[in-house]
């Protein structure tokens, strides 16, 4: 069926709404990703990288639990698209030989009114709450439909599911078909208009899941899609960044690993306690932090590896020159 005008609004108003989030959402992630770099860059991060070596194998478990997790949300993301998908194609269609499913959107069979005596006398209890997903069969041949059997029918693009209450066989008024006279368990008086067989699409038989209807209906909708893109963008673009990161620490990691004679003799044998004063934009130009550090080889964690050069560095650390300094 065409999209009215009420859908087409919903669906442009969504799609500008979801646009609008993923440019905001993907300039937050690139800033705040710019900034984590640079912080890992100039040794913010050191302590925190050290440990993470010394964990790695923890965190290599970790690493693939979060990736088995991202690989099953998506793939309920995947099936919940496909679902409401095969709902929206079904929900049209009277089953042929195959269920079909259809979310209830009333509460015209929730409860038994007072006057319908009939259900409380036949114990009938089969209703059907609002937003339940109820499965509906192939409708069986006319003469057997019985009174008390639950339908689903169509007016125009309406479905309706009620209870048969009534059958009128032909007679002089409608001499070459039946009709069916049909009302909601919840509702005091039939429906307005008696029902003809041809407009039944299927037959109830008691099998529904309780309330699940909402997320389908949810699901089905414009939102509900577009939703589902931006989860999904986020789930791509979030290993790719870690990913990113986890490279810049590698980085890293190669450089406060060594050893300080080493780097001292790569540096041509610079002073071990001399400073540097550096400027680094944290935004894209800015807000800037203005900060003292030291150079990768005099951070405690560069002497690690080795304990005599961890002595080495201890001693030159505390030497009266360098104190001076």
């Amino acid at each position: 069926n065409p999209m009215t005008d009420y859908e087409i609004y919903v669906f442009i108003l969504c799609f500008t709404v979801f646009s609008l989030l993923t440019l905001l959402f993907s300039y937050m992630i690139a800033t705040i990703t710019r900034m984590r770099l640079k912080l890992i860059e100039h040794g913010f991060e050191d302590e925190e990288i050290i440990k993470e070596q010394r964990k790695k194998t923890r965190t290599d478990f970790v690493s693939v639990v979060m990736t088995v997790l991202s690989l099953l949300v998506c793939l309920a993301l995947l099936f919940a698209f496909l679902f409401s998908l095969y709902m929206n194609i079904t929900q049209s269609k009277a089953p042929n030989g195959i269920p079909s499913l259809k979310v209830v959107k009333s509460s015209s069979m929730a409860s038994v009114n007072e006057k319908n005596k009939y259900l409380t006398e036949k114990g009938l209890e089969d209703q059907i709450q609002t937003f339940d997903l109820v499965v509906t069969h192939h409708l069986p041949n006319e003469e057997d439909l019985e009174v008390y059997d639950i339908v689903v029918y169509r007016i125009d693009d309406t479905y309706i599911i009620h209870r048969i209450v009534g059958i009128e066989e032909p007679n002089e008024k409608h001499p070459d078909c039946r009709h069916f006279l049909l009302q909601g368990d919840a509702v005091a008086n039939p429906d307005q208009f008696p029902v003809l067989y041809s407009q039944m699409q299927g037959i109830y038989r008691g099998e529904r899941v309780p309330f699940v209807g909402s997320f389908i209906l949810f699901m089905q909708s414009p939102a509900g899609w577009l939703c589902i893109l931006l989860i999904v963008f986020a789930m791509v673009a979030a290993p790719l960044i870690e990913k990113k990161i986890e490279n810049a620490k590698k980085k890293r990691w190669a450089m406060i690993s060594v050893p300080a004679s080493v780097a001292r003799r790569a540096n041509g044998g610079s002073s071990v306690g001399k400073r540097k004063r550096r400027k680094v934009s944290l935004s894209g130009g800015r807000w800037y932090f203005t900060f003292f550090f030291l150079q990768a080889k005099y951070l405690p964690g560069s002497c690690k590896l080795s304990e005599k050069a961890n002595d080495s560095c201890e001693k030159r650390r505390l030497s009266p020159n360098n104190r001076r300094k």
